[in-house]
């Protein structure tokens, strides 16, 4: 009765437009509250939750990704992605799917990429004839292919709720990566070529050499990132740092597009978006530990275990995947919500943790572009400056696409686990 009341609680404040971190707040308050337990340990959650040294890389690899932003690597990024993939079908909006692909990797972040890139990408699509409802789709759900490519910050959150090796899902994440990008490149094409949208961009190999001289440095913050990885150079922890480094000296020194004052304005606004993501991961956690002494850890497995048949994983992997993704339709950030509930069922069974941390990052980026809360999609239609139901209708395709990457990485876990068991990770 107390969980429902719980559940109750924050669904309805979510419902009603109140902020995330209230409406997780108010749930802790009503169980504490009415369950009768000691309300000084959920502060001691809160600061717990944020204590974790895997934590520690988040905003490092946030100040880099700021930094990067504002020195101009989106502008470089986006002429390198039009030289190559203006020539296909769709134009444009190719250039959107793989702009994300080179940028999300900087950036680790579905918001941060639709900040980064939709600004330049959606006002351009829409003045070469592409619907706003459907620039601002394309930028939301190809947004969702930065999480998947180091530095992610959703593999960072999954690392410190879990233990799992954060070397190993950052390589974990590239090839699942690069194939929804592949995918959401084929349905844009698909659109392009039946609804007679954009215009083709000449292809020439002198602009793509051009533009690549241009962007060249700016790919060095995923390759910094997985090559000291797998090379055992630095701890990811030491490689947010090298990455921050790297982020300014490119910037500041060899781009000139980062002076003194615009280095400041960085670090202000990668101070606060650290508070605010650390501040919710905190009473996310302090939320989790509720719904873990509420018994739902329990109730998941044995509901699960009525379900599924004797020992088969799959079964159990399909079960939580369908509740990972209901949660992230509400929750943002899912996974330290999430995965205290989910812990014990995926240790008792024996699921691969690597391979289930890109299942729930594939949620979590299905979940922000699914309603009620649709984030991704909600910041996308006010870059448009088009109402944000048409953007969903829009996004279907996208979705369905993602979805089916989704089901493909469930059933071939070798696109998750091949590239770091190949690496050593």
């Amino acid at each position: 009765m107390i969980l429902t009341l719980t559940l109750v609680t924050i669904v309805g404040l979510l419902l009603l437009g109140t902020p995330l971190i209230i409406a997780m707040a108010s749930g802790v308050a009503v169980y504490a509250t009415l369950g009768g337990s000691w309300m000084l340990q959920y502060p001691q959650q809160v600061t717990d939750g944020m204590s974790s040294f895997v934590l520690l890389a988040m905003p490092l690899f946030i100040l880099a990704g700021v930094v990067m932003n504002a020195g101009g690597v989106a502008e470089r990024v986006f002429a390198f992605a039009r030289a190559i993939f203006g020539s296909l079908p769709g134009g444009l909006a190719q250039v959107d799917v793989s702009t994300s692909l080179f940028f999300g990797g900087m950036v680790g972040t579905s918001v941060a990429d639709l900040a980064g890139t939709g600004s330049t990408l959606i006002p351009q699509m829409k003045k070469h004839g592409y619907p706003g409802p459907y620039a601002a789709a394309v930028t939301a759900s190809s947004s969702g292919i930065g999480p998947l490519i180091p530095p992610s910050s959703p593999m960072i959150l999954y690392a410190a709720a879990t233990g799992t090796s954060l070397g190993a899902l950052f390589l974990a994440g590239i090839v699942p990566g690069i194939i929804l990008t592949v995918v959401l490149m084929v349905v844009v094409a698909v659109q392009a070529r039946r609804n007679g949208w954009g215009e083709k961009i000449p292809f020439s190999w002198r602009e793509v050499w051009r533009t690549f001289r241009g962007a060249i440095l700016a790919f060095g913050v995923p390759l910094l990132v997985v090559l000291g990885l797998t090379m055992g150079v630095f701890t990811p922890t030491e490689s947010g740092a090298f990455a921050v480094v790297y982020a300014i000296v490119v910037s500041a020194v060899v781009f000139r597009s980062l002076g003194p004052r615009r280095l400041y304005r960085c670090l202000v606004e990668a101070a606060v978006l650290t508070g605010e993501v650390m501040l919710i991961v905190g009473v996310s956690v302090a939320l989790g530990a509720v719904l873990a002494m509420a018994g739902l850890p329990k109730a998941l497995t044995e509901f699960a275990t009525h379900i599924v048949p004797g020992d088969a994983q799959l079964g159990y992997v399909l079960i939580l995947t369908v509740v990972a993704i209901l949660a992230g339709m509400l929750f943002d950030p899912l996974i330290p919500v999430i995965m205290p509930v989910m812990l014990p069922t995926m240790l008792a069974v024996g699921i691969d943790p690597v391979y289930f941390g890109v299942i729930i990052v594939l949620t979590v980026i299905i979940g922000q572009v699914s309603p009620p809360v649709a984030m991704s999609l909600v910041v996308a239609a006010k870059i448009a400056r088009v109402d944000a139901w048409r953007v969903l209708r829009a996004n279907t395709p996208f979705l369905v696409a993602t979805v089916g990457v989704l089901l493909l990485v469930i059933f071939v876990p070798a696109l998750a686990t091949w590239l770091p068991t190949t690496l050593g990770e």
